[in-house]
């Protein structure tokens, strides 16, 4: 029996529409500004019926902010560390969960207590890191003295230096934002509740680890890996601080510091209409990926395959 609740079912709707419009009035309002010109968008309060000028000043925004290239930029981190993310965790959990062998329990303890270091605790190290990947083993040559036994047979005295940087890359924003321990432990409690009888059935039939991780584990890990893609991709594409830090060339900027730079400082004409125009640019992709990842993002949270 359903039971009928109408003042109840009003009461939600009215919550839900309140809801709705607090979380949607900052995006509706930066679509009005965008259709404004400097000196409207600047009255206070500003005008909040749409007006002519939409096109213009997104053309604007495309221009002064060079946002080609930085969504092109930004995409490349996005996609790079989504697909890192995937892989390195999948791999990781398949091999807690399916393989047997001495201390993975403090393997995968030691993964998880990950969660308690974001980016911004291990900022230094890992700016140091990227700045030099050899950086450790110039340590470990320099302790050993590498350089005589080199100069020894070679003949003359030499200094070898191990330098790689990864500033001003693709790998540099990518590389050091793709291990997950959160991608890490989702997956490990998915392939608990797998049942062992699929294992043991693939064991019976000569399948290799890589072959039962292929074809079965992946086939049933879809849907969780399409729920993570959203996850990872808007996570990817709002980084911040690190795209700040690894990046001095502009032609290497992502689309959210180039947003920065278009906000008026306080000697500046107050062009909010442009930089308000540049945030619904920015703020596109993401939106077109959970839109269009939505079916599959509900149905990675609520269902299990097997």
């Amino acid at each position: 029996m359903v039971e009928r609740t109408p003042i109840l079912d009003m009461l939600t709707y009215v919550f839900l529409m309140v809801g709705i419009v607090i979380v949607g009035f900052p995006i509706i309002y930066a679509l009005i500004a965008a259709t404004h010109t400097i000196e409207t968008v600047s009255m206070v309060p500003m005008p909040l019926m749409p007006s002519d000028q939409f096109w213009v000043n997104m053309q604007a925004a495309w221009n002064k902010g060079d946002l080609g290239t930085q969504l092109m930029n930004s995409f490349i981190m996005a996609s790079g560390i989504t697909f890192g993310k995937i892989c390195v965790s999948l791999l990781g959990a398949f091999s807690i969960v399916y393989f047997d062998y001495r201390l993975r329990t403090v393997a995968f303890v030691t993964v998880f207590c990950t969660l308690m270091l974001p980016v911004e605790v291990r900022i230094l190290p890992t700016y140091e890191m990227a700045a030099n990947l050899f950086g450790p083993l110039q340590m470990v040559w320099d302790f050993l003295r590498l350089d005589g036994i080199v100069a020894w047979f070679i003949g003359h005295d030499i200094q070898v230096k191990l330098d790689l940087s990864l500033l001003d890359s693709y790998t540099g924003l990518i590389l050091p934002l793709v291990a997950s321990a959160t991608c890490t432990f989702l997956f490990r409690q998915f392939f608990l509740t797998i049942p062992e009888e699929l294992c043991e059935a693939a064991k019976i039939d000569g399948a290799s680890a890589m072959t039962f991780f292929r074809k079965i584990i992946l086939p049933l890990s879809k849907t969780n890996i399409a729920a993570l893609v959203v996850i990872e991709f808007v996570y990817g594409w709002n980084q911040y601080l690190w795209p700040l830090l690894i990046t001095t060339n502009p032609k290497m900027t992502t689309a959210v510091i180039g947003l920065q730079n278009l906000i008026p400082q306080a000697d500046d004409l107050p062009f909010w209409n442009e930089a308000m125009a540049a945030a619904l640019i920015v703020m596109l992709p993401p939106i077109l990926v959970v839109l269009l990842m939505q079916r599959w993002f509900v149905k990675g949270l609520v269902e299990r395959e097997k």
